[in-house]
């Protein structure tokens, strides 16, 4: 298995039970997650020796943070301990008709006032096979946008894979913020995973039909899968298809272009969603390896997505499927039953 490096920033997720407004009832469950940090627990969790790179204070909140990668096999060796306070976002968890919604409480959190000096980029770095981060992390502060410069450069001078998931987040930035940072960062990547959304707020494509509101035509996305790969010369270019019927019903699938050819993975009905945070991150993450262990695209695709779906029946922002489970899924193995 090979050594896969994420940067991004580790925060404590506040939710109501159940799908409760918050607030509704007088306690909140408590877990940690975060893109980047979601990637390499599913890493882990498929055998890869995942490094989480971040900065935490130096204070029991911090250090349960890191706990928490501990017992899920991610290495914490390069997170930086320091700065006031841990990141935190509230999640209300919708249904039917209801939407889930997410607050952020993540402003002058350790992370996001970090700077260079306080990583080991290129130790980090050494030996590894891929570097993976998103659109969220530039957006957190300019600080954080010169740290994921720095560590794309570094990456590919050291030969190493650059992924990124665009993953834009209107509460953080503006698309003009995204596009001004993000258009320079494209030059180091390699495998860029982004829905048509992310592509037009990041990127500026425009899409050729619409493709939201429940419908994911995949002919939709081909033109801009292939205007992505010449302007910025990708590997691969990859994106989930959601179908949202509603909170609790998703249609899932996603597509793949390599540059010669298109590869659209097999459909996943899924009712009823436990907890879709994280499923973008999971499919980042078994595409990875997928790409990493299979002589196969098409496998590669299949794999991450049959991952992604079974995230969405596990509480909390982590994975935590191993690839066997995974296999299963994709070989048709979608019962339920108990396996006893």
């Amino acid at each position: 298995m090979a050594k896969v490096v994420t940067l991004g920033e580790l925060m404590l997720r506040l939710s109501s039970e159940g799908n409760s407004r918050l607030f509704q009832t007088n306690q909140l469950d408590v877990c940690f997650g975060g893109g980047e940090a979601n990637v390499a627990v599913s890493l882990a969790h498929f055998g890869h020796d995942a490094y989480f790179v971040s900065k935490l204070p130096d204070n029991d909140i911090g250090e349960a943070a890191v706990k928490a990668l501990k017992s899920e096999d991610v290495h914490v060796n390069y997170i930086a301990r320091g700065g006031e306070r841990v990141g935190i976002y509230y999640l209300e968890t919708g249904s039917s008709l209801r939407g889930s919604k997410v607050i952020y409480d993540r402003a002058h959190s350790a992370f996001a006032e970090s700077v260079l000096s306080d990583y080991q980029l290129e130790k980090a770095l050494k030996g590894a096979r891929v570097f993976h981060f998103s659109g969220i992390t530039p957006a957190l502060s300019k600080s954080c946008a010169k740290l994921v410069e720095k560590a794309c450069k570094i990456a590919k001078r050291m030969g190493v894979l650059v992924s990124c998931d665009l993953n834009y987040r209107k509460k953080l930035w503006s698309k003009a913020e995204a596009q001004e940072v993000m258009k320079p960062l494209m030059a180091y990547v390699d495998i860029c995973i982004g829905n048509e959304e992310d592509a037009e707020a990041c990127l500026g494509y425009q899409p050729d039909s619409d493709v939201l509101k429940g419908k994911t035509d995949a002919e939709g996305y081909k033109n801009i899968f292939m205007r992505m790969q010449q302007d910025f010369h990708f590997k691969v270019v990859a994106s989930t298809l959601r179908e949202s019927y509603s909170a609790s019903h998703n249609g899932w699938k996603a597509l793949l272009f390599d540059g010669k050819r298109f590869y659209e993975s097999k459909h996943y009905d899924i009712e009823p969603i436990v907890d879709r945070v994280g499923a973008g991150d999971s499919f980042s993450a078994g595409l990875l390896h997928g790409l990493l262990s299979f002589d196969d695209t098409q496998k590669a695709l299949e794999f991450a997505v049959a991952a992604s779906a079974l995230k969405h029946t596990i509480p909390g922002d982590f994975n935590r499927v191993s690839e066997s489970e995974v296999l299963n899924l994709m070989n048709g193995d979608g019962s339920g039953r108990v396996s006893r």
